[in-house]
């Protein structure tokens, strides 16, 4: 069998390119473990037929309507759209449906685990992060920090790492702090304290503002100390 025949070769593109591109397109909004290869050929044929049923009427109204040798041009671009455009928007409409209260009620959440449900909304947070041997760290998860999401391991980058007073608070950052990186063997829990005030641009200003409000700033948990 010679799939780069023309008839063969216009089989594959039609009833697996689409389908390819919804599963990649879902694939990138919503991390998964990787299926193998003659699974992911089966979606990708069940996915491009579902494309073609949900198209069906526009396919068979240009198909019978002479659009072909009219306008040759539209058609290419009707097509273009059936292969290219419309598995893309049924990935990223099913992802979203997926997120809502009602489908949600009838099928889990699209993401699979509450380390990328967290992280994946982009919010800055401090974080304390307690270790297998009882030692806590402490840090801020800002726009320069990281989280891994799956199907890697959990891992977790804070930009800056702060010291942790007798009371479990934030007392200062480390001295010339470039951040710290967390990996998942290690970790037992993961504690999020919202910031309560917006961290400015310049260095000094930011410092300030994570001072307890004894000392006249804000943005940190309770029961911290400068």
């Amino acid at each position: 069998m010679d799939i780069w025949e023309t008839s063969k070769l216009a089989f594959f593109i039609a009833f697996v390119v689409p389908g390819f591109i919804s599963l990649k397109t879902y694939g990138l909004l919503s991390p998964r473990e990787s299926k193998s290869t003659a699974d992911q050929l089966i979606d990708a044929v069940a996915y491009s037929s579902i494309n073609y049923a949900l198209l069906l009427w526009p396919i068979y109204s240009v198909e019978t309507s002479g659009t072909r040798l009219d306008h040759p041009t539209a058609y290419i671009v009707f097509y273009v759209f059936v292969l290219l455009i419309a598995p893309i928007s049924w990935a990223c409409l099913f992802l979203k449906l997926r997120t809502t209260k009602f489908f949600r009620g009838a099928m889990p959440h699209p993401t699979a685990k509450p380390w990328d449900y967290i992280f994946s909304q982009q919010k800055p947070y401090w974080i304390i992060v307690t270790l297998k041997d009882g030692t806590q760290i402490g840090g801020l998860y800002n726009t320069q920090s990281f989280a891994s999401s799956a199907p890697a391991p959990e891992q977790l980058y804070l930009e800056e790492a702060w010291k942790l007073n007798a009371d479990g608070g934030f007392e200062r950052p480390r001295v010339d702090s470039a951040g710290i990186m967390i990996l998942t063997l290690d970790m037992v829990t993961v504690e999020f304290f919202n910031i309560t005030s917006g961290i400015g641009n310049d260095k000094q200003e930011a410092i300030e503002r994570r001072l307890p409000a004894s000392e006249g700033g804000e943005g940190l948990p309770a029961g911290s100390a400068a």
